[in-house]
């Protein structure tokens, strides 16, 4: 579904990423793994548009993405809760969410996009109960409901969370995992994810890649994900 092809990206006058090679399959469930500052959240900005590369491929379906702008990217069908959440504070819930719905008119069409899907408040009923509060106002285990539901506005064929679980309480980061499983083993939704703790990796994940020094260093499916590998690449 997403194909990366020899990506590289500087920040300034420091390389980020080099050469980077990557492939998600269809309906799959992959984490993006590595200790800070590999390149993992600059990867993830760059399958949205968010920062340019300088050279390379990113490609979904077949057609390239990178030749288009970000605002052209989740029309596509790529749903991003980008890392520290990123939602609007002084913005009620229901217009965090209503933000959505003009790319959710032009991937479904008009008739599709004059509400928020109900399935948003099936799979997160606290925003459901909090539509009227500002969104600076809820909980960090909240926002992060509400980023990811933001998200799933548009019907994306493709969810991209960037360290999901940061900073959130263990009941909420449950409740994220059985989201993330629902939404892949039900409705066939791949997930890219960026994950530092390995318990929820492990729970969430088919497949790990592995990343230092803004290369792919490490892939296979999560259950040969090693002591060897964890001491290598992601042991602090």
């Amino acid at each position: 579904m997403i194909s990366i092809k020899k990506v590289n990206q500087h920040y300034g006058g420091t390389q980020i990423l080099w050469d980077l090679d990557l492939d998600i399959e269809p309906g799959s469930r992959t984490c993006i793994m590595g200790r800070n500052g590999v390149g993992k959240s600059t990867l993830l900005q760059c399958m949205m548009g968010l920062r340019p590369i300088t050279s390379g491929e990113i490609l979904m379906d077949g057609s390239p993405m990178h030749t288009k702008s970000a605002e052209a990217r989740a029309p596509a069908g790529i749903g991003y809760v980008p890392q520290g959440r990123e939602i609007f504070p002084l913005l009620t819930v229901e217009e965090n969410l209503r933000l959505g719905l003009p790319i959710r008119a032009q991937r479904l069409g008009k008739d599709e996009a004059k509400e928020i899907p109900k399935k948003i408040f099936d799979l997160f009923p606290v925003l459901g109960e909090m539509m009227h509060r500002r969104g600076g106002d809820l909980s960090g285990g909240q926002q992060q409901q509400l980023a990811i539901g933001r998200a799933l506005v548009i019907e994306p064929k493709v969810l991209i969370l960037d360290e999901p679980n940061e900073g959130i309480q263990p009941n909420i980061v449950k409740q994220i995992g059985d989201v993330i499983l629902k939404l892949n083993e039900e409705e066939g939704m791949t997930v890219i994810l960026v994950e530092q703790k390995l318990g929820f990796a492990r729970r969430i994940g088919q497949s790990f890649r592995l990343m230092e020094r803004g290369k792919i260093v490490a892939q296979d499916s999560m259950d040969k994900l090693s002591d060897d590998l964890i001491s290598k690449y992601l042991a602090v």
